[in-house]
């Protein structure tokens, strides 16, 4: 048995100091040293491990098996969806629907500068609302290279992105666990964030556009950045606040997307950032390829057929339906019937309370939501008419496609869990919890950390929610504000985590570059951090503090 010690050194900020060792390895060999991910990733877990056992003189046995019980969650919560993700829209690069995808939303607007916003901000909010994960960080990035941006832009832009969208990403999902670890509200969770997030939506697009064409170009598509921006932010803050979180992002994301559409009627840049240019084809080999050329060229006059466009569209709108069906009260239940809960061997861990410490593997394999992709690429296969020998053999070339992301993500979310179990984790928020009236600007940098070591909003919640309710009581603060701080901070390392970073880069074939890809995003993620710190502050004054509930 472990008992957790949160401040094994007699010092607090000592000890929060030795905490945080794990996390500047891995902050230092990419950013600094720009070493390959996976070998960031797992010097950061010999790290986490050291620092576990020699710091917080946790066994070593407990140590590993802590290990080991984060690779194992990691393969349902991260490699199951996204291997499925990029198997469906593999297999309509195959028949060549995704070129026809590609200029279906060329139709909405040749500039690739506005096609950026479209598929990485709009549909990426859409595939967030429903999949989560990093499933619209790799979808998205492919997209973007279908665009023409080269493997590396189109990465930065769908990592940087995946933020606004990321508080209410997987049906509300984020929202929901912290209300279950605090036992407060959601809803009030939910329009508390929906009162901060938004902000973040409004910046966004312009954002994109700097990234895919620099800043100058904001002269030319500002009304694009401009349109989708707040629209989204509008029907984000109306959703998550007199309807219901869960749908916030879904419906943002139509509303966004809906808005662009309507603009690019009436208007256009006066210059063309670059049209949009057919990718390369890719070898068909199946007894209709001459059909399945024609989808990637084009037919002579430009225009594709009736059919062939629903069947672009059909991989996405089965995961738009799977996924709705899969929140229907009844077939939820039925799906979760099939879930195994249990401990995880071996592990026998005690928080500083003497508190059993939770270390259950929750197997629903059902409900998850890499098995509703999965099932989505079924019916893919039925639609596109793909045979099951080809789809296979697809899905084997997707697995090969993410190479040493794979150790990656297995060695983050190895060391996440390291550092949860042995006390790290608390200890640094405990530590940042002391800073008295100031907490109320790091409160959003409580929930950045979480998530730069977990990969998820949900993770982060889940880890500092109850930090948040405490310190929000020892200050006499309000608990939904300090609460939804964690979440919307959160948002902004989703883009630096070391598995989002690897899901990227395997997705547009450029493994080993995750580094470069983490400079790229840094600042963007610290900057849009200090934005959300300044305005948490000031929700916490008088000056913004009309806004609370």
């Amino acid at each position: 048995m472990y008992t957790q010690n949160l401040n094994p050194t007699g010092s607090l900020a000592w000890s929060a100091l030795i905490a945080a060792v794990p996390l500047m390895v891995v902050l230092v060999l990419l950013g600094v040293f720009r070493w390959k991910a996976q070998w960031a990733g797992l010097a950061a877990l010999l790290a986490g491990l050291a620092v576990a056992v020699w710091g917080y003189e946790m066994p070593l046995g407990q140590a590993l098996d802590s290990a080991a019980f984060g690779a194992a969650l990691s393969v349902l919560l991260i490699l199951w969806i996204t291997f499925n993700a990029i198997w469906i829209y593999n297999l309509t690069v195959k028949t060549g629907h995704f070129a026809v995808l590609r200029r279906s939303f060329a139709a909405i607007s040749d500039d690739k500068r506005i096609q950026a916003i479209v598929i990485a901000f709009s549909f990426g909010a859409l595939i967030e609302a429903l999949a989560g994960g990093g499933s619209p960080i790799a979808i998205c990035a492919v997209m973007l290279i279908a665009c023409g941006f080269s493997g590396l832009k189109a990465a930065t832009i769908a990592l940087v992105a995946n933020t606004a969208p990321v508080a209410f990403g997987g049906m509300g999902n984020p929202v929901t666990i912290l209300g279950q670890v605090t036992q407060l509200p959601a809803d009030d969770f939910g329009a508390m964030a929906g009162r901060q997030a938004p902000l973040l939506a409004l910046i966004v697009p312009f954002v994109l556009v700097g990234i895919a064409d620099g800043f100058r170009a904001l002269r030319e598509v500002w009304p694009a950045a401009l349109t989708a921006g707040l629209s989204f932010a509008l029907a984000q803050f109306a959703l998550s606040n007199y309807f219901s979180y869960k749908l916030t992002d879904i419906f943002a994301a139509l509303v966004s997307a809906g808005a662009v559409l309507l603009l690019n009627r009436v208007w256009a840049p006066r210059e063309a950032g670059g049209k949009v240019v057919a990718p390369p084809a890719v070898a068909g080999g199946s007894a209709d390829a001459s059909t399945e050329e024609l989808r990637r060229a084009g037919r002579p006059d430009g225009s594709d057929s009736r059919a062939d466009v629903l069947g672009a569209f059909a991989p996405y709108l089965i995961i738009v339906v799977l996924f709705s069906l899969a929140q229907i009260e009844p077939v939820k239940t039925w799906l979760l019937d099939g879930t195994t809960i249990f401990d995880w061997p071996g592990l026998d861990i005690h928080s500083a309370q003497g508190k059993p410490v939770a270390t259950q593997y929750k197997l629903n394999w059902a409900s998850a939501t890499g098995t509703l992709l999965f099932v989505s690429g079924l019916l893919t296969m039925l639609v596109l008419r793909i045979g099951p020998v080809r789809a296979a053999r697809t899905y084997a070339e997707t697995i090969r496609q993410f190479g040493w992301a794979i150790f990656t993500i297995f060695c983050v979310f190895a060391l996440s869990y390291v550092m949860n179990l042995s006390g790290q984790i608390t200890t640094l928020g405990t530590w940042l919890a002391r800073a008295g009236d100031a907490f109320a600007f790091l409160s959003p940098v409580v929930g950045w950390f979480g998530v730069a070591v977990t990969g998820t909003d949900a993770g982060s919640n889940a880890l500092f929610g109850g930090l948040q309710l405490a310190a929000a009581d020892q200050l006499h603060a309000s608990p939904v504000l300090f609460g939804a701080a964690n979440t919307t901070g959160g948002v902004m390392a989703k883009m630096i985590s070391p598995q989002n970073l690897a899901i990227g880069a395997a997705a547009v074939g450029i493994v080993g570059s995750e580094g470069a890809l983490f400079r790229r995003v840094f600042g963007w993620s610290v900057g849009g951090l200090v934005v959300l710190c300044v305005v948490v502050y000031l929700q916490s004054t008088a000056v913004l503090g009309w806004m609370v509930l």
